[in-house]
Formats: structure tokens, C-alpha cells, sequence
């Protein structure tokens, strides 16, 4: 089979010439902001509270 990226395929990724590599602790804060469950968290407390009352 006739691949026509068999040229390229094993080259090394690019890096960036002009600027550093963003880290992976900056890269994770600029999703950190987003809630997609807004009070989700507090939802699952609230019934975990319920839970806990009905079974003691």
C-alpha cells in the first residue's frame, strides 16, 4: 500500500523558535476557570447529607 505521508511520518514534532514551551501546570490553569457542572459539587454534597441522615 502506497502511504503519500511516509515521507513525513516519522519526523520529531516542531518546537517553538521564538518562545519557550507554555508548561503543562500553565496550560491546565487556563481551563481551571471553567465550570461545565456549575453546583454540581454542592448538589452531590447536599445529597450526600440527605444519605447520611436517612441511614444513621
Amino acid at each position: 500500500m502506497n502511504n503519500p505521508y511516509k515521507d513525513i511520518i516519522a519526523l520529531p514534532h516542531p518546537e517553538p523558535r521564538h518562545h519557550a514551551r507554555m508548561s503543562m501546570a500553565a496550560r491546565a490553569a487556563q481551563f481551571s476557570p471553567f465550570a461545565a457542572l456549575s453546583g454540581y459539587e454542592e448538589i452531590i454534597e447536599g445529597e450526600t447529607q440527605t444519605y447520611e441522615m436517612e441511614n444513621e
